[in-house]
């Protein structure tokens, strides 16, 4: 590879100068080390696209490690899962490790630390460590036990590996620099007695390294040139340098970390313990509920291997942590499934149409293009019959508004089939339509040529023939988060932000082709979004989940949002120039029915923040926000939310302390802070109704 073939991203940088400055290349080698204690999930594939990627590119081999230095965590399960994500994405790994293959060597390293005075066995309580090491502007103090001889040191920790004390009595530390500023170079911890069974080892140790110990020396053994690892590691590489200081031989290859910034993406969490607590509070049916992050459950979904590893691509490197937009994701899922799935048709919600003037012993075969965008994809037989199932929505007896699709005494086209005409409907003893019937123009069949069949009307309506339709669950999934960034929030648990609509089951109908459909599958429903076979799919029942929508209706929603917020702002500054209170309330009013619309919890953070300032109409709107929006004076930091009440008391404008004080009546807590400010107003305050609320 060179930079004249393509830009370079940083990482690729640094191997090209490793190269330039004599690295062979055939001495390049990476790795993709993860901890078996969860499923692998969408962070995680960018990390994977990363090292596998590069392995591509510079022909060089990729080991797959598990970090399996916690017994306590870490399953065979996660082991298996892991193994299964990585390779459906499509990658091979050169050598399957494990660091409990070096738990003998990485014992007999840590012996040698003790012989050289750089390690020692400490047997303070964890919370005694705690005070003793410091905090980032103190230094830290010298355990009671750093100075323990050769002797005694060698002793415990052979007793600690033979299982002689019971967990938490004594830790293996390095003995680097208690000053340091640097905290993690505060004689770190290199070993901890654990009484638990491995799944690998067994019961063979009571003693496991440290994820900082182990890591580095894993990556030294198996000769990794460089080690990729996310930005929180930062502060980890002076540690991961100074172990392999000790053991380093010149001869060898000597690995280099270095950091890449996390890409998080929107409306999801990825923290394997939040992920964790959503199966175990069953807020989800397990790691690979197709509403997850997790890889299991974006290919439950219906997400390909493809899509993912465009995104991961797309997305690139960076130095810096962001957040990612879910929707670029749905785009990529969206562009692979464009050239990939077939095109049918399925009804979720039916009504049934009769066609009054159509045989109801005769069925035609129409022909039907798969998938446009494929030459090869070639076309099916669907059946035509007097019964059909359509959309309820696609019907609308008395016309409001702009409705384009099928009224009565109007037209439209069935997909691939004629054009209709409703002439009537039947309706249950509570007024609901369960029939619609039609006419249809036998002259206007699709693709025929005749002078009906190039009659322009307003809409295509998909459909299925009701007595050769599948009936089928449908499990129309959607995201899981209503918010972008659910655990952002210090004053908010992120399951606050679960989406109660995340997941809706209907029974709907789809055409008599997909009887053979096999789990994982892909198709298109015909306006209606993109559907994979689930896994719970048998021969007597099919099983569809929504993988995606045709359209980004979250970002519809959110530019609706926005411009309630922006229009409110608007309306806002005629409350200040009208001359009644009676005219004030009214637009008060219409601003409070607006926020209560609001769900964007982000978006009312960000307004609030954004309209703290000297503007009257701008403090004032932050505190219709408290007051009308689904936002909370606990929702909101303190020091802001205090921000705002000292500005809006101190506004020239009555209306804004006015509003201000209300808001600080339904709030206890911050009422009582507040209670020497509001008693010296009572004593300059020139307006009747805000000294009436005092």
């Amino acid at each position: 590879m060179s930079a004249e073939e393509k830009s370079l991203n940083f990482i690729e940088q640094i191997i090209e100068q490793d190269l330039k400055d004599g690295l062979p290349n055939e001495k390049l080698r990476f790795r993709f080390p993860p901890e078996p204690n969860g499923y692998l999930h969408i962070g995680h594939a960018s990390a994977i696209a990363l090292n596998f990627g590069l392995g591509e590119d510079y022909d060089a081999p990729v080991n797959l490690r598990f970090d399996d230095t916690n017994p306590a965590k870490e399953e065979q399960e996660f082991v298996d899962s892991i193994k299964r994500d990585v390779s459906w994405l499509g990658y091979k790994w050169a050598e399957e490790r494990y660091a409990s293959d070096y738990f003998q060597q990485l014992y007999d390293w840590a012996v040698e630390f003790i012989k050289n005075g750089k390690a020692y066995v400490d047997s303070q309580s964890s919370e005694a460590m705690a005070e003793q090491k410091g905090t980032p502007t103190t230094p830290g103090t010298d355990s009671p036990f750093r100075n323990r001889s050769v002797e005694e040191n060698l002793d415990l920790f052979e007793r600690m590996k033979n299982g002689e004390f019971p967990d938490g009595t004594h830790i293996l530390r390095a003995k680097i620099d208690m000053k340091s500023t640097n905290m993690l170079m505060r004689d770190p911890i290199m070993y901890r007695i654990l009484h638990k069974h491995h799944h690998r080892t067994g019961n063979d140790w009571c003693i496991y390294p440290m994820y900082d110990w182990a890591h580095g020396e894993s990556d030294y053994l198996e000769q990794i040139s460089h080690s990729f690892c996310t930005l929180e590691f930062l502060p980890h590489r002076e540690l991961y340098d100074w172990f392999l200081d000790q053991i380093y031989d010149s001869e060898k290859i000597r690995p280099k970390q270095r950091e890449f910034a996390r890409r998080n993406l929107s409306h999801t969490v990825v923290s394997k313990r939040k992920l964790m607590q959503l199966v175990s509070e069953k807020y989800v049916s397990g790691w690979d509920d197709p509403r997850m992050s997790t890889i299991s459950g974006l290919r439950r979904r219906g997400y390909t291997a493809a899509a993912l590893r465009n995104f991961a691509n797309g997305i690139g490197i960076a130095k810096r942590d962001n957040l990612i937009d879910v929707s670029l994701l749905e785009f990529y899922i969206r562009e692979d499934l464009n050239k990939i799935a077939p095109r049918v048709m399925a009804v979720l919600d039916p009504v049934k149409l009769v066609l009054t003037n159509y045989s109801p012993s005769d069925t035609e075969w129409l022909t039907a293009e798969n998938n446009q965008e494929d030459a090869n994809a070639g076309f099916r037989e669907i059946p035509f019959s007097q019964t059909l199932f359509i959309e309820r929505d696609d019907f609308m007896e008395q016309v409001s508004g702009k409705f384009l699709r099928l009224t009565l005494g109007g037209e439209v086209r069935l997909k691939n089939a004629y054009i209709i005409k409703a002439e009537s409907v039947v309706k249950d003893s509570d007024g609901n339509i369960v029939e619609i019937h039609a006419t249809y123009d036998k002259e206007s069949l699709s693709g025929s040529g005749t002078e009906a069949s190039l009659r322009k009307v307003p809409a295509t309506l998909h459909w299925v023939s009701a007595k050769h339709a599948i009936e089928a669950e449908i499990r129309l999934y959607d995201r899981l988060f209503t918010d972008e960034a659910p655990d952002s929030y210090k004053e908010k648990n992120f399951l606050d932000f679960v989406n109660p609509n995340s997941l809706k089951i209907v029974t709907g109908y789809v055409e008599p082709s997909l009887k053979e459909a096999r789990i994982e599958d892909k198709f298109q429903f015909q306006r209606m979004g993109y559907f994979t076979v689930d896994a719970d799919s048998t021969a007597e029942k099919l099983v569809f989940n929504k993988t995606v929508g045709l359209r980004d209706t979250w970002a519809e929603q959110g530019k609706k949002e926005e411009n309630i917020i922006n229009n409110s702002l608007k309306e806002l500054n005629k409350y200040f120039k009208v001359e009644t209170r009676e005219e004030r309330l009214a637009i008060e009013s219409a601003i409070a029915d607006n926020l209560a619309g609001v769900s964007s919890f982000s978006l009312l953070q960000n307004s609030l923040k954004k309209n703290i300032n000297n503007n009257k109409s701008s403090l004032l709107f932050s505190n219709f926000l408290l007051k009308y929006s689904k936002l909370h004076p606990a929702d909101v930091n303190s020091e802001t939310l205090q921000k705002l009440y000292t500005m809006s008391l101190r506004s020239e404008s009555p209306f804004v302390r006015y509003q201000s004080i209300l808001n600080l009546k339904s709030d206890v807590e911050n009422l009582n802070l507040f209670q020497e400010q509001l008693s010296e107003m009572k004593t300059r305050e020139k307006d009747s109704q805000v000294l009436e609320l005092l």
